[in-house]
């Protein structure tokens, strides 16, 4: 079974590049984060003729996230559960489902802008909700992962020079310790290799030609409970969808596990 996460970074933009790359992918489970199409707008047809079905949680604006799926979609939860409000109203940043025999979160952890911006605050805020909300699945027998865009590069190696990103968001502390509560309560960072270079980078820069560079950041993750760990055969960052015209400013990161679709064996 394949499960990928993907910053898509505008669905419209990039919808010709996405089903291609999921017709040439095999993905049978895909978490998609950025949207910025209302759910009305999402190009469910085009992927349904694909063999996925959609679940959407999007506003029309700079967020949203979705889950694709040719092995099932049930259970679907929109939101999170007692999570916080920005601007007067729970932004469309995670959505749950069953896929088969795994059960799996989409998340767009919010950005945080600045370390003294409330939308900082409203970050470190949103991923203790996250830590909540996910517990009980956590703990659970079935294969489970919370998989999508945190925001955060959990050490200094999983940014190109820790020096060019003193004093901003995403190497803070705090951040990095909500990462750790994640962890303890048992998901752990299922590490993908990197197809090119020494460090697995999700997200590279449009300006300063960060890309050839190499001058990125680990942030898209993946944190799965033990069940879903002991699953995963491989995990890599399909560094090759990032290039080109009219890629988005992230690569896929794509785990495979050894798990029956149907039987969950």
């Amino acid at each position: 079974m394949r499960i990928a996460t993907f910053n898509v970074n505008s669905i419209t933009a990039r919808l010709p590049r996405l089903l291609a790359w999921l017709e040439s992918s095999g993905t049978d489970v895909l978490c998609i984060q950025e949207t910025k199409c209302t759910s009305e707008q999402f190009p469910a047809d085009a992927l349904k003729e694909l063999g996925y079905e959609s679940a959407v949680n999007a506003d029309g604006r700079w967020n949203g996230v979705a889950l694709l799926s040719r092995v099932g979609l049930d259970d679907v939860v929109m939101g999170l559960p007692g999570g916080p409000a920005y601007g007067g109203a729970q932004e469309p940043r995670a959505v749950s489902a069953t896929c088969g025999p795994v059960r799996v979160w989409s998340v767009y952890v919010p950005n945080g802008r600045e370390v003294s911006h409330e939308h900082y605050v409203y970050k470190l805020a949103w991923l203790e909700a996250l830590k909540q909300a996910v517990t009980e699945d956590v703990a659970g027998s079935r294969p489970f992962a919370v998989l999508g865009d945190y925001n955060i590069a959990p050490t200094d190696d999983d940014v190109w020079d820790r020096s060019f990103f003193e004093g901003m968001t995403h190497v803070t502390e705090p951040e990095r310790a909500a990462l750790a509560g994640l962890r303890e309560i048992g998901l752990s960072d299922v590490v993908p290799r990197p197809l090119k270079y020494d460090h697995p980078y999700t997200y590279w820069d449009y300006r300063q030609l960060c890309f050839p560079k190499n001058r990125g950041m680990r942030i898209d993750l993946v944190y799965g409970n033990e069940p879903f760990a002991k699953a995963v055969k491989d995990s890599y960052v399909d560094r090759e969808e990032r290039k080109g015209k009219g890629a988005s400013d992230h690569a896929p990161v794509v785990v495979d596990l050894a798990l029956d679709a149907a039987s969950g064996l």
